[in-house]
């Protein structure tokens, strides 16, 4: 299959998806929460080179602007330690940018669970627990 298309089309085409992607910059609870609730898995990963366990909340922290708090407990704790993150860029064409890495160390070996809550404006909450093995990145 081609794509053929005249210079005319392609301004109308190019103009529909510049104002698709300024109506949704992902920066609500409305825009955020679906896609938090699918990717549930994605939320955390766990890197152990060996010296210290890496703890990545890259993904949570890329839909941050419609996140109220992110609260985290390791090793069967209650996720009540409240994650820091960095505000939200909404002066930006970017908003979601992240900026500053998304990473916490622990001792190595140290994390072999850790449950996720994450809290949303409105009060309303979604929560996983992960075991060492369904994070670890190979």
């Amino acid at each position: 299959m081609r794509w053929v298309s005249t210079g005319v089309s392609a301004l109308f085409v190019a103009q529909g998806i510049a104002q698709a992607a300024a109506a949704q910059n992902f920066t609500t609870q409305a825009e955020v929460q679906p896609i938090l609730e699918m990717t549930r898995a994605n939320w955390i990963a766990l890197a152990a080179p060996g010296t210290e366990d890496l703890l990545y909340f890259t993904h949570l922290m890329a839909w941050r602007c419609g996140i109220e708090a992110i609260y985290m407990g390791v090793n069967g704790n209650e996720p009540i330690i409240k994650v820091m993150m960095e505000p939200c860029h909404r002066d930006s064409n970017q908003p979601n940018a992240i900026r500053v890495p998304p990473i916490l160390g622990f001792a190595a070996d140290a994390l072999q669970s850790v449950s996720i809550r994450v809290t949303f404006a409105d009060g309303q909450e979604l929560r996983e627990d992960f075991d060492r093995a369904a994070i670890l990145m190979d």
